[in-house]
């Protein structure tokens, strides 16, 4: 699988070589609503490179069901915003037993494929349902990991309050929802989407509220991001928080592979 996602990457990344990046400017972001203005200064995306891909480390823990402990989690991402592509890969460890996964989302196609000891396969997931659900993804990942790429003319906004916006995505044929959460400090703090769908073996898929609650802010590389969140479906009877991620670390416009 880590053949598969280095040349996905490698592929993404000899297509973008050539992308120059202006600064990102007031121009560029007055068509925002006011609140998505003050999240890019905020974060310090102003006079900063526009982004054409970023690369991204996590570690963090996973679970299926609430009783369960989080399997410890490292992982790490390749973005790219000039045909919306998201690039996964991640290591966790359930009791002792190693398993392996990628999320590999290009064309607006997605893919899941997790294996035990690198060999057994325990889920395929693919599909209209994986599709949708993996362009929510990649739409939060640019809300909070790369907030220069929200200047987007792909994305629909409507203004619900002074500190609420809803936001549509659309990739090709594929067009996803969500509600974007900010405080008074500029900072976006959550993220809901009815849009993405529960699997944990490929064949069923659930849908149910999405939430990505932020667990804090940290200082990267003169950029202002999320240091962690959570990843938490709303079932009818409890808010199962399947995910945690505290960010490790994240590289802008990159041009080679790590």
């Amino acid at each position: 699988m880590k053949k598969t996602y280095k040349k996905a990457v490698l592929e993404a990344l000899n297509r973008t070589k050539g992308i120059k990046n202006e600064p990102l400017t007031e121009k560029d972001i007055r068509h925002l609503p006011a609140v998505v203005q003050k999240y890019l200064h905020y974060s310090g995306s102003m006079g900063k490179e526009k982004v054409s891909n970023f690369r991204a480390e996590f570690t963090g823990g996973i679970r299926s069901k609430s009783s369960e402990d989080f399997m410890p989690l490292k992982s790490v991402q390749y973005n790219f915003t000039d045909n919306p592509t998201r690039l996964f890969y991640i290591v966790a460890r359930k009791k002792g037993i190693p398993a392996k996964g990628i999320h590999l989302y290009r064309n607006q196609t997605a893919i899941m494929l997790i294996k035990i000891f690198g060999l057994f396969t325990v889920v395929d997931a693919r599909g209209k349902e994986m599709n949708q659900g993996e362009t929510v993804t990649l739409f939060n990942d640019m809300c909070f990991m790369a907030p220069a790429s929200l200047i987007d003319p792909h994305i629909e906004w409507k203004v619900i309050d002074d500190l609420t916006v809803d936001a549509k995505f659309t990739n090709g044929n594929i067009s996803v929802s969500s509600t974007l959460y900010f405080n008074e400090e500029g900072e976006l703090v959550n993220f809901l989407s009815n849009d993405r769908f529960e699997t944990v073996d490929g064949k069923t898929y659930k849908n149910y509220p999405w939430v990505t609650p932020v667990t804090g802010y940290t200082n990267v590389n003169g950029h202002r991001l999320p240091s962690g969140a959570k990843l938490i479906y709303k079932h009818p009877d409890e808010d199962l928080c399947y995910g945690e991620f505290n960010l490790k670390s994240i590289e802008y416009n990159c041009t080679v592979f790590k």
